[in-house]
C-alpha cells in the first residue's frame, strides 16, 4: 500500500525538471515558468467552464485530445483573456517558443497564462526570454511555483510516494476562486506509468471531490486548469494506488490554496453528512464555504449559529429537515433537536479564532457526504481587488 506521507522537501519525480526567471511581464519576482519531462507522456487535463475562457484554455482543449504532453510553460502578471483571434496566436508563439528551445513538437507544450484580463500576452518578451528560461531548468519544484504566482503570499508545491515513483503538485491560486473543472492552475507531474485514458478518469474524478469544493469568493476564473502528465520512468502502479495517492495530494493542496486566499486569515473546512445524496451535500457545502455571513462570522470569531442555519436554509432544492439537522463549529454542538444548545459561548468564540475552522452540518436524512475548503472574508480582500487591474 502507498506510503501517504508527504515529502518534507518537495522533488520532482524521475525525468521531470522546471524553472521560472524574471522576464518582464510582472514589475518584480518570477513570471516565467517550464515544467518539462525528458520524454512524452500521457497527458490529461480539465479546463474552466467559463463562458469566456483565456487563449490559453482554448489552445489547451486541443492540445489535450490526443493525451500527449511533454511540457508546460506559464507566464503570469497577464492572463490573456479577451484579446480575441490575436490572443489566440500569442498562446500558440509562446507554445512554439518553449518548444523550439526544448528541440521537441509544439503539440507537446500546453501554455497557461495567469493575471491581469484584457491586457495583450507580451510574447515577444517570453520568446526572447526562452533560452534563458530552459538553461536553468533544475530539480526543486518549488522554483517553477514561484514563477506562477499572482497575489499567492507563497509559492506552493508538494510531493509524495506513489508506487517506486513520485507524485508532484505545483498549483497557484488566490483569489477568482470558485473552480467549476479544477482550480486556478495546478500542475500534476508523476513517473508512474498510465494509460491516458486511464489518467483522464482518474484525475477528473478526483479533481471534483477536492479542488472543485474549493472557493474563496464564489468567481469561476476564465483560466483555471488543471493538467497531468505522466512519464512512466518508474513503470506502472496499480489504479487504486495512484488515485488514492492523488486524492491526499489535491486535498492537502486544496487546503493550502484555501488557507491563502486573498486577504484570508483562517482556513474554512465545512463537511457535510448524512445529506439525501452526494449532490445535494455538496450544495449545502458550498453554500455553507460560500456564504458572506458564515464568513464574516468565522473571521469576527463570532458564534452565530443563525449563519450556518441561513446557509442551510437557502439551498431550496435540498432536503433538510430542521428537527433532524445537526450543526458543530470545530467539534462543539451549537444546534440539535430543532434548537440551539447550550454550548460554551466562550469556547467557541476561542475554536473560532483558531487556524483552521470546521463546520459540521448532519442532516440525518441518508448516506450523501462532501467536504469543501474556503477561507474567511477580511478586509485584506477588498484591498487586494479593490485596485489590481490599475496596479
Amino acid at each position: 500500500m502507498t506510503d501517504l506521507s508527504f515529502d518534507d522537501s518537495p522533488r520532482l519525480p524521475a525525468g521531470f525538471r522546471c524553472a521560472s526567471i524574471h522576464c518582464g511581464i510582472k514589475p518584480s519576482g518570477g513570471d516565467l515558468a517550464l515544467f518539462a519531462s525528458d520524454i512524452p507522456g500521457a497527458a490529461a487535463g480539465v479546463f474552466t467552464k467559463s463562458l469566456v475562457p483565456g487563449a490559453p484554455v482554448v489552445v489547451g482543449r486541443e492540445l489535450i485530445r490526443p493525451g500527449c504532453l511533454q511540457a508546460v510553460v506559464v507566464n503570469s502578471g497577464v492572463s490573456n483573456v479577451g484579446t480575441g483571434t490575436d490572443g489566440i496566436l500569442r498562446a500558440r508563439r509562446m507554445g512554439v517558443a518553449a518548444a523550439r528551445e526544448l528541440g521537441i513538437a509544439p503539440e507537446l507544450v500546453l501554455m497557461s497564462s495567469t493575471g491581469v484580463i484584457g491586457v495583450p500576452l507580451p510574447v515577444e518578451r517570453i520568446e526572447g526570454a526562452m533560452p534563458e528560461l530552459v538553461a536553468e531548468l533544475q530539480h526543486d519544484p518549488m522554483r517553477g511555483a514561484e514563477g506562477i504566482m499572482t497575489t499567492d503570499t507563497y509559492p506552493k508545491a508538494i510531493s509524495l510516494a506513489v508506487g517506486s515513483g513520485a507524485l508532484t503538485l505545483v498549483a497557484k491560486g488566490s483569489g477568482m476562486i470558485e473552480p467549476n473543472m479544477a482550480t486556478m492552475l495546478c500542475y500534476v507531474m508523476t513517473d508512474a506509468a498510465l494509460e491516458p485514458s486511464e489518467l483522464d478518469a482518474v484525475l477528473r474524478r478526483v479533481v471534483d471531490e477536492t479542488l472543485n469544493m474549493v472557493s474563496v469568493d464564489t468567481d469561476t476564473s476564465t483560466s483555471d486548469t488543471c493538467v497531468a502528465i505522466a512519464n512512466g520512468r518508474r513503470g506502472p502502479v496499480p489504479r487504486a494506488v495512484f488515485e488514492s495517492a492523488l486524492g491526499a495530494a489535491l486535498t492537502r493542496m486544496a487546503e493550502m490554496l484555501a488557507r491563502d486566499g486573498e486577504g484570508a486569515s483562517r482556513l474554512l473546512r465545512v463537511t457535510v453528512r448524512r445529506a439525501a445524496d452526494d449532490g445535494e451535500a455538496r450544495l449545502i457545502a458550498k453554500s455553507l464555504v460560500n456564504s458572506p455571513l458564515v464568513k464574516t462570522m468565522v473571521h469576527g470569531g463570532d458564534p452565530n449559529v443563525g449563519r450556518i442555519l441561513m446557509a442551510v436554509g437557502k439551498c431550496i432544492d435540498c432536503r433538510v429537515d430542521p428537527a433532524r439537522l445537526v450543526a458543530t463549529i470545530s467539534g462543539v454542538t451549537v444546534f440539535g433537536g430543532g434548537g440551539l444548545t447550550d454550548f460554551d459561548e466562550s469556547k467557541v468564540r476561542t475554536l473560532l479564532g483558531m487556524d483552521c475552522v470546521d463546520l459540521g452540518v448532519e442532516l440525518g436524512l441518508g448516506e450523501g457526504e462532501a467536504q469543501a475548503w474556503g477561507c474567511d472574508l477580511t478586509s485584506g480582500y477588498i484591498t487586494e481587488n479593490a485596485a489590481y487591474y490599475s496596479s
